[in-house]
C-alpha cells in the first residue's frame, strides 16, 4: 500500500476529481481509504441504543486507493512515491518529484 492513516491525498478521478484530504482508515483487504470530507454518502438509519433519533446520517465512502496520489510534505505536489530500505533496514517512502523521505 504506497498510503497510510494520516496521510494527505490527492483524488485523481471519480466525482471527487481534484480534491484532497487526509486519510481516516485504510481497508487492505479490499485496497481502499475513506478519506476526510470526500465522497460523502447518505445513510438512512433507524432509531437504535446508539442512536436515539435515527434519521439520515451523512459519512464518507470508501475510495479505491488507485485514485489517490500522495501529496508530498516537502514540494506540495500530488506525486508518486518510491519505496527503499534505509541502512538501519526500514523502510523509507521517497517523493520521486524532490526526493524527499516522507513519514518517519
Amino acid at each position: 500500500m504506497h498510503v497510510k492513516k494520516g496521510d494527505k491525498v490527492k483524488v485523481l478521478s471519480g466525482n471527487e476529481r481534484g480534491k484532497s484530504g487526509k486519510i481516516l482508515k485504510v481497508f487492505t483487504g479490499s485496497q481502499r481509504a475513506i478519506v476526510e470530507g470526500l465522497n460523502m454518502i447518505k445513510r438512512h438509519t433507524r432509531p437504535s441504543q446508539r442512536n436515539q433519533q435515527g434519521g439520515i446520517i451523512e459519512r464518507e465512502a470508501p475510495i479505491h486507493i488507485s485514485n489517490l496520489r500522495m501529496i508530498c510534505p516537502g514540494c506540495g505536489k500530488a506525486t508518486g512515491m518510491s519505496r527503499t530500505r534505509d541502512a538501519e533496514g526500514r523502510l523509507r517512502r521517497i517523493c520521486k518529484a524532490c526526493g524527499e523521505t516522507i513519514g518517519s
